[in-house]
């Protein structure tokens, strides 16, 4: 049975309204789920971090700020022609309660609506694929490796 959720607050910033403690516990978060738990090397920092809307889930239960699960949304034409949604994580304390879906769905929601004649593209592990699959997305490319975890290209239409 999954945990309870804990409550928990999302919160959607510019590059430029990220705080330098709450920068901190973005690449932490990060770090930890990635390059830590997945033991996967890779580039972190990429340069696209300023050109994307950072959803950020807070446990407001906590005396201090505990980053709960994140995502980016990139500009269309700095990573895909598309806007694309990446970097999408929940820490291992909230995996199972629903947050994972309820951050994906507010992802795609706000990538719909600042660019609503766009498709949507996203690079996904995987073993994520009936996840993403929920929200629309079609596997578009064969499966490669990237920082030593197989991927695909995923693309969720454009509705017009």
């Amino acid at each position: 049975m999954p945990n309870p959720t804990p409550a928990h607050r999302f919160e959607w910033l510019s590059f430029d309204q990220i705080s330098m403690d709450q920068l901190y516990e973005i690449l932490r978060a990060r770090q930890e789920v990635f390059a830590v738990e997945q033991e996967s090397i890779y580039q972190n920092v990429d340069g696209k971090d300023q050109h994307a809307k950072h959803l950020l889930c807070w446990n407001t239960e906590s005396a201090t700020p505990a980053l709960l699960a994140y995502l980016r949304v990139i500009e269309p034409g700095k990573k895909y022609p598309e806007p694309s949604i990446g970097r999408v994580l929940t820490r291992k304390s909230v995996r199972g309660t629903g947050i994972g879906k309820e951050l994906m769905r507010l992802g795609v929601e706000h990538t719909l609506r600042e660019y609503p004649q766009a498709s949507i593209r996203i690079s996904a592990q995987l073993y994520l694929k009936r996840f993403y699959e929920e929200f629309g997305f079609l596997q578009v490319s064969d499966t490669y490796d990237e920082d030593g975890i197989p991927h695909i290209e995923m693309l969720r239409e454009a509705t017009r």
